[in-house]
């Protein structure tokens, strides 16, 4: 019997034997109820730290049990289960344990958890386990590091709870002298109902072994995962969502989709040209005054044309955040005309727009550019001198008249200012100009874009919230790859190899070994570095958009191979049903507002989920929308009949959904094929304790270079 039918068997038969265990349900309206939380176990290792990660990020609600606190609560059938209103209580949808048995041999608690889930049908994850007959599977066929190793998902992965990927699970390998992945490589052991997941070939040898398989066993269900990982690497991010998938058996309170959005700054107007003999931005305040001469970047009509057609055959629109003076200042220099303009604007529907204020002033305290670096200017009394209420009103009003008689479809509330000014800059303006708020209520704005590396958090300011934006390291002030490399080599190279030095103090970049070359540098490093740090982004459930700048798109259009390996690369990856979501800034802002509330809910306990039979229950704050994954074909009870919930992504249904009228809580009604559940059966063994497990340096400690940098 194959071990897809095996399972199903199982289960069947499983079902039969739960219904007659004490404490398990005698019919449908004795269900018991199941709360919509997991509990974690750690020892402190990366793999659960992963977990709790992805959690984190879903906005699932989880309790975590800490192996290493004397303290901690002790594991028992009270801890795991009671009764409310008569009605037995599993307090955990699913556990997740550091590896198939942390507690010790003949352990008490390792007893409980096994009674518990062969009672309630509670899946359980080991998050990173030894090969071995107690976990389902042979003595390794390998056992080592997998930097480098091409995974594959198999067909009961593509069919189960993997099946958002197109395939491959490519293992990172971003240094040859870090051990970043160690894992175990085996078949499933004679007689086990193991089902693989995800496997991979045997380096060095033959045959394949399994990485993430399910082993059914004594009426219990575990997910036995064989190698290490961290919460950045990108193995990990392409199965997380899987793995909760799995867990929580697609009936779950939080969600996770793939996000990316480009904004592209400073449109209509022209950028200052990097100077590669003075190693600074002559016009800008990088450059001592009167020292080199300006030679600006601007996009042409050809320019303009070929972003109109990439992003018609990408399918993925650009938020091109524009300066309507810069039109209006090429205008006055030649003889009325502006042909980028125009362009742009025959081509306007093919793109999104932002205004990003009419001139692109600093909006933030009045500059004093006498030296470098510049310092707030100062009124008599010694206190900072801000631009006024007026100028920043006035700077967005034009804009957004400006963009209204050039016909631009513009959601008015949506702003960027210039480099994010208004906003507070460290280290010369630590708060944010008192009359940015004001000025933004006299205009309507409600979402402000902020930089991502220097602001993460949504905040408030004034009427509006903040939308933080990751600044990709394409320069602003290049548009030729030689450029490009040049400032590159400056910013990322020690002294003593001709750069700054910059790099041999930082906490968030370190030195290149050695200077790119100017000719292959662009292509060779930078563009899969800077694709491979905006993927990670992407796979992480981070809705927050990425900006770039005109330049980019000019001259040697050095932003399209970034961007266009960014999108290769997801869909090469990933299946049709998880597509990238591009969402404009005013949705994203939304996004990140509904989290936060959400967060702040779940964090409090002030959230309450759970599940009988088909119908899943979940109440929340007044005004706080609940966050939930659910199956396809799942809907929400209203007083009056059903409304659908959530849309399609990844297999499930997922989104955001309120009590409806005169409804204090959400109730969701789950199809009647998933109602049954998958059930275990008879009481398991406790398996035998697992030995100390290897971490690699790599899993522990490295992060891949993912920080935010200019």
């Amino acid at each position: 019997m194959n071990h897809t039918a095996r399972a199903a068997a199982l289960g069947a038969a499983a079902l039969l034997l739960a219904l007659s265990l004490p404490g398990a349900p005698a019919s449908a309206a004795e269900a018991p109820r199941i709360d919509l939380r997991v509990l974690v176990v750690t020892d402190g290792g990366p793999a659960t730290a992963a977990i709790t990660a992805e959690l984190d990020g879903q906005g699932t609600p989880y309790t975590t049990v800490d192996l290493r606190q004397s303290g901690r609560p002790v594991i028992d059938g009270a801890f795991l289960a009671d009764t409310v209103n008569g009605r037995p209580r599993a307090r955990f949808q699913a556990v997740a344990l550091p590896n198939d048995n942390p507690f010790g041999a003949g352990s008490a608690e390792m007893a409980a958890l096994a009674s518990y889930e062969q009672t309630y049908a509670i899946p359980q994850v080991d998050a990173y386990t030894y090969a071995r007959p107690e976990a389902g599977l042979q003595t390794p066929k390998f056992s080592g590091s997998l930097d480098g190793v091409r995974a594959q998902v198999t067909a009961s992965g593509k069919s189960g709870p993997f099946g958002y990927l197109a395939g491959q699970v490519p293992f990172e390998d971003n240094s040859p002298s870090v051990n970043e992945s160690y894992g175990f490589l085996a078949e499933p052991a004679p007689g086990a109902d193991f089902t693989s997941y995800v496997d991979a070939p045997v380096p060095g040898g033959s045959g394949r072994g399994s990485l993430v398989g399910e082993y059914r066993h004594d009426g219990r269900r575990d997910l036995v995962v064989t190698f290490v990982y961290n919460q950045h690497q990108q193995q990990f991010r392409l199965l997380a969502r899987g793995i909760v998938d799995w867990l929580t058996q697609g009936v779950q309170l939080g969600s996770s989709r793939n996000y990316f959005a480009v904004h592209v700054d400073d449109v209509f107007g022209a950028d200052d040209r990097w100077d590669t003999e003075l190693n600074c931005t002559p016009g800008d305040v990088d450059c001592p005054p009167g020292q080199g001469t300006p030679d600006p970047i601007r996009m042409t009509p050809d320019d303009a044309a070929y972003a109109a057609q990439w992003s018609k055959d990408r399918k993925f629109p650009l938020d091109m955040a524009f300066n309507g003076g810069g039109s209006e200042l090429f205008r006055e220099e030649n003889g009325g005309s502006d042909p980028l303009a125009d362009r742009f604007v025959a081509d306007r529907d093919d793109h999104r727009w932002i205004n990003h204020t009419y001139n692109h002033p600093f909006l933030g305290c009045v500059q004093d550019v006498s030296t470098v670096p510049w310092t707030c200017a100062k009124n008599a009394d010694g206190s900072t001198r801000y631009v006024s209420r007026a100028e920043i009103s006035g700077q967005i009003s034009d804009n957004r008249a400006w963009a209204q008689r050039a016909g631009l479809p513009l959601v008015t509330g949506e702003l960027v200012t210039g480099e994010h000014s208004g906003l507070k800059v460290l280290p010369q303006q630590p708060d944010d100009n008192p009359n940015l708020g004001t000025a933004l209520r006299d205009n309507g704005v409600t979402w402000l874009g902020s930089d991502n590396s220097r602001d993460r958090a949504q905040r408030q300011v004034g009427p509006s919230l903040t939308v933080p934006r990751h600044p990709m390291n394409v320069f602003y002030n290049a548009g030729r790859t030689s450029e490009q490399v040049d400032e590159y080599n400056w910013i990322y190279t020690r002294k003593a190899d001709g750069g700054s030095g910059v790099c041999e103090n930082s906490s968030v970049a370190t030195c290149l070994d050695r200077p790119l070359d100017l000719t292959t540098g662009y292509q060779d490093h930078i563009v899969p570095v800077e694709s491979t740090i905006a993927l990670g982004h992407v796979l992480a459930n981070d809705p927050r958009p990425h900006f770039i700048h005109q330049s980019n798109l000019a001259e040697d259009r050095i932003a399209y191979p970034v961007l266009g390996s960014v999108l290769d690369a997801y869909g090469a990856l990933f299946a049709e049903n998880a597509p990238v979501v591009n969402l404009r800034m005013a949705d994203v802002g939304g996004e990140l507002r509904s989290r936060a509330a959400w967060d702040s809910a779940v964090d409090a306990g002030r959230v309450t989920g759970y599940r009988v039979g088909d119908t899943v229950t979940v109440q929340a704050p007044a005004g706080v929308a609940v966050r939930a994954t659910m199956p396809a074909g799942s809907v929400q009870r209203l007083l009056l009949g059903t409304a659908p919930f959530g849309s399609a992504y990844a297999g499930r249904t997922s989104g955001w959904v309120s009590p409806g009228l005169l409804q204090d809580r959400v109730t969701l009604t789950l199809p009647s094929a998933v109602a049954a559940g998958d059930v275990g059966g008879s009481r398991a063994d406790v398996p035998k304790p697992a030995r100390k497990l290897p971490v690699p340096d790599g899993a522990a400690r490295y992060v891949k270079p993912g920080a935010d940098r200019h």
